[in-house]
């Protein structure tokens, strides 16, 4: 009687199997569009809440989808008196994209709402990101 061929794996009990792996990027993506989707029909049926707004711009960026977190952001901003929050996200989303002035210009702005409503760390925040990062 033959022996049946035996087959070794090479894994650690640490180690995901890659199409584990896969499969948990999958179904993180596939979270992050259920929550970007269900933030687009909370705005269909409100579209003047400001919140939602921040959300879905949030949810972009947690996506990596950074034209539409800014588009979303720039949008909230119109709309809302934001504290600071915002405009570091819209600077972030900037970055990612490339557009290092506009990220440089959305800190200052930031730096300012966050003063205007008492946020004091949240300006140094900003203040210290723009001497590290933005100084030349």
């Amino acid at each position: 009687m033959e022996k049946a061929a035996s087959t070794s794996f090479n894994f650690s009990p640490f180690t995901v199997p890659p199409s584990i792996d896969h499969l948990r990027f999958t179904i993180h993506d596939a979270m992050a569009t259920s929550r970007i989707d269900t933030f687009k029909a909370m705005l269909e049926s409100d579209p003047d809440n400001a919140l939602v707004r921040f959300g879905l711009a949030n949810e972009y960026l947690k996506a990596e989808q950074y034209d539409e977190a800014i588009a979303a952001l720039v949008d909230y901003l119109q709309r809302a008196d934001d504290e600071g929050a915002a405009f570091g996200m819209l600077a972030r989303a900037y970055e990612k994209s490339g557009q290092r002035e506009r990220a440089r210009e959305t800190y200052l702005r930031g730096i300012e709402a966050a003063e205007l409503h008492s946020h004091p760390s949240m300006a140094e925040d900003y203040r210290t990101t723009l001497q590290t990062d933005y100084e030349d």
